[in-house]
């Protein structure tokens, strides 16, 4: 690894330093490079733990939409700390050996030098799979190919995926989908005034395969951390859309004997605007806590639910459902999560 380089992108830059720092446990590449500005800046995935495909693995993304900065800030607070951590844990040492952990905390620097949801390309990373609905989507929101100028741009039909969106899915084919369970979170901002965990369906209201996987998980989790205030459920009871990735990457491991479960955590903005209403002045305000000892509160609000999905991965034999035990958690999945759509 080179020595850390000067972006004048503030997050680009921490997370090289913490590539230089954890450079003996870390194995970092370059997935993809991006211009912005006459700028070029790289994308990096960076893993560490077993790379034998017979263990389980997390893969942690962060920065697909570049105006929302601490989705990238808390997926690189959870990395500073494991490498700080690796010098002393011995426990953390015990753990990697039977977990895979994957980070991409910036998948989208040319969007966030240029402090847009989009790519350079004004293209909405979320919205730039080869999927589309057969439902109703909400107008724009959804997903549109009217132009670049306008929000939530898919990119031109029938064109290549972009660079970043690449990126993404070549990472979580490598390292997560090979594996007969693994999970992925990706950490967003702006929805509401709570902290929601999402699951595909993006694209259609219709349950996934995995329902009683999410449902335990969501079990463990809520036995475990009793007073979370996290909000579990699948996208689809909010808004539908095109071209989503992760229901495009879910779809592709769905009927392969394998577990795949990804995630979404999208950070209740609309909180730190009530706290704080100037922020609505600021674009950067609308979907960011602007105020310090805000920032760090978030930083480490995240923090357990990270660690958690590393010890739920590494430890998924002792809680996965299977055969009754799997039936009724499909049947409570569905009366939470379904019960007026008639799945």
């Amino acid at each position: 690894m080179n020595a850390v380089s000067t972006h004048k992108l503030a997050e680009l830059n921490e997370l090289e330093s913490i590539i230089e720092e954890g450079a003996p446990y870390l194995a970092a590449r370059v997935v993809c490079e991006v211009a912005s500005d006459a700028r070029r800046f790289p994308v990096y995935a960076i893993c560490l733990g077993n790379p034998d495909p017979g263990v389980p693995a997390v893969g942690f993304f962060g920065g697909v939409h570049g105006l929302e900065r601490i989705g990238a800030e808390v997926v690189l607070a959870y990395l500073r700390s494991l490498v700080a951590r690796l010098r002393w844990d011995s426990v953390l040492h015990r753990e990697l050996e039977s977990v895979r952990l994957v980070f991409m905390p910036i998948v989208n620097p040319g969007g966030m030098w240029r402090g847009t949801r989009a790519n350079p390309n004004g293209v909405d990373l979320m919205r730039n799979a080869p999927l589309e609905s057969t439902e109703r989507v909400p107008f724009l929101i959804g997903g549109q190919r009217i132009s670049s100028g306008l929000p939530w741009y898919q990119g031109p039909r029938g064109g290549p995926m972009e660079a970043e969106s690449q990126a993404v899915c070549r990472i979580v084919e490598e390292e997560l989908l090979l594996r007969q369970f693994s999970l992925a979170l990706d950490c967003h901002s702006g929805f509401g005034l709570h902290d929601r965990l999402w699951f595909p369906h993006a694209h259609t209201m219709l349950p996934i395969e995995h329902l009683p996987e999410m449902h335990a998980l969501m079990e463990i989790f809520d036995q475990t951390y009793a007073n979370h205030s996290y909000l579990f459920e699948p996208q689809s009871r909010q808004y539908l859309t095109h071209g989503d990735l992760w229901d495009y990457l879910y779809l592709q491991a769905e009927h392969s004997g394998r577990v795949f479960l990804p995630l979404t955590l999208e950070m209740g903005s609309w909180l730190w605007v009530k706290k704080n209403p100037r922020q609505l002045f600021s674009r950067h305000g609308i979907f960011n806590p602007l105020i310090v000892h805000r920032q760090q509160r978030v930083l480490r609000r995240h923090l357990s639910w990270l660690e958690f999905l590393a010890r739920a991965a590494s430890g998924y034999q002792r809680w996965l459902p299977s055969g009754a035990a799997r039936m009724q958690h499909r049947e409570q999945a569905l009366s939470l999560w379904y019960r007026s759509s008639g799945a």
